[in-house]
């Protein structure tokens, strides 16, 4: 059963993320900008509290406005949320044992990067490295990390929208970069990749 549910998530944040489903992926988009938005201005305290109270009002009020529904048609039809109250929450020991197993690997393999980068186990990589550092102090000074949240997200469908144009683009710059890093590898001894 596990295996017929991971492709079936794997197909849903594509199609989320791809738009193909537009009034899913809007509610999706506009809550998640929302919730980025908002902590932008109240601490993640707040932003808890508030959506909690907000989800209390919607559902006591839908909980009295049944009640009162039952008492004047003198109906049994019972508490409105009783489907979702017997419903099975509890999440599996195997499926933690699953996602901790894929975190520990990610965790590990990012662990032993870091150690080649800072190590300078290849010269170019951790000056590669060190150039990406120095540029993320200049994102870090105009930027905090919801700012780049929300950048991501919006840039998202920027992408989409323009996605052959931005390819081309991207392709040509990544292109430049590699000419460029290959003449400068050429040119400064002790420079030169390790052949893997």
């Amino acid at each position: 059963m596990d295996a017929q549910i991971a492709p079936f998530k794997t197909k849903y944040i594509v199609d989320l993320l791809y738009w193909r489903d537009i009034k899913k992926t809007g509610v999706v988009f506009g809550a998640s900008l929302f919730l980025l938005l908002s902590l932008t201005v109240f601490s993640i305290v707040s932003v808890t509290a508030y959506i909690a109270l907000a989800l209390l009002s919607v559902t006591i009020s839908f909980r009295i406005y049944k009640g009162v529904i039952q008492a004047i048609q003198k109906s049994d039809e019972g508490h409105p949320f009783r489907a979702y109250l017997e419903s099975d929450v509890a999440v599996s020991e195997e499926l933690i044992q699953k996602y901790s197993n894929v975190v520990l690997g990610h965790v590990n393999g990012t662990v032993k990067e870091l150690r080649r980068l800072f190590l300078v186990d290849d010269l170019v990589d951790s000056l590669k490295f060190a150039v990406l550092m120095w540029v993320f102090t200049y994102v870090g000074a105009l930027f905090n990390g919801l700012t780049l949240l929300i950048l991501a997200l919006v840039s998202n469908i920027s992408h989409l929208t323009f996605q052959a144009q931005i390819d081309h683009y991207l392709g040509l710059v990544n292109k430049n970069v590699k000419d460029a890093m290959a003449k400068i590898q050429a040119k400064i001894p002790g420079l030169k990749r390790k052949t893997e």
